[in-house]
């Protein structure tokens, strides 16, 4: 049984339990690749429902939540988050996202607990497992060479938005490729290896079309190149062209 396999094995023994014990299950947080193993499944054959939340809304990584069809008690995502702040920011360092996964996967957990990281100016926002929460209160201590605080999120309500810029540009036809070659100011041809590779999901769903045309408020996400919102037509020009606007995420 390869990786896949046990995954999907795993994904719908979660949902058989929720429909036998009449309970909400949860999975870990997927990335964008597992995201999508689970969309290409049929759980309404099981007799469940299955939703996701990865802590804000469009969360790259997300956790699955699998309940029966009629279930009658409230539930919620056993996700919490925690802020992540320099002691002293006068002296701190420009951490990077990759400075804060990596400080917290060098406690020896698995990326699995652990969901968006969501960097500002001088600090992060880090969604994880509610289990994990107390241990990186505890552990979460220094980042580099910065000390930082680490301190829990009463109100998920009131996080900051994710940091984007807005990309402006035209495009002879609302394509994948185009759209894509847009955001990462790269030539469409470049980009069709990522199509065709497997690298590219809308909202959560593999395409590997390039004449594939998402819709206003789709969210386009690149393995290893980034994310971005494609905010729609603004215009079209004199010569037939669109000119349409791009919000990037910017890690």
């Amino acid at each position: 049984m390869d990786k896949n396999e046990f995954f999907i094995k795993r994904i719908r023994e979660l949902a058989n339990i929720s429909f036998q014990r009449d309970i909400v299950t949860f999975s870990d947080f997927l990335n964008l690749h597992e995201r999508n193993m689970v969309n290409s499944q049929n759980f309404r054959s099981l007799g469940v429902k299955v939703e996701s939340f990865g802590g804000y809304d469009n969360a790259e990584r997300q956790m699955v939540a699998f309940h029966p069809d009629a279930l009658n008690f409230q539930w919620e995502y056993p996700v919490d988050c925690i802020r992540i702040k320099p002691r002293a920011a006068k002296f701190s360092e420009t951490l990077t996202h990759r400075d804060y996964l990596g400080a917290i996967l060098n406690l020896g957990v698995d990326r699995s607990v652990v969901g968006d990281i969501l960097v500002q100016e001088k600090e992060a926002y880090v969604f994880c497992q509610r289990k994990m929460t107390g241990f990186f209160l505890e552990n979460l201590c220094r980042i580099r060479h910065t000390e930082i605080m680490a301190e829990q999120v009463a109100d998920l309500d009131n996080l900051p938005e994710p940091r984007k810029e807005t990309i402006m540009g035209t495009c002879s036809s609302v394509r994948l490729d185009s759209l894509i070659a847009l955001a990462f100011q790269s030539s469409r041809s470049s980009m069709v290896s990522y199509i065709t590779g497997g690298l590219v999901f809308v909202n959560g769903r593999l395409i590997t079309s390039n004449g594939y045309e998402p819709k206003e408020g789709d969210i386009i996400s690149v393995r290893g190149k980034g994310r971005f919102l494609y905010d729609g037509v603004c215009r079209q020009t004199k010569k037939g062209k669109y000119s349409v606007k791009i919000l990037r995420y910017i890690s």
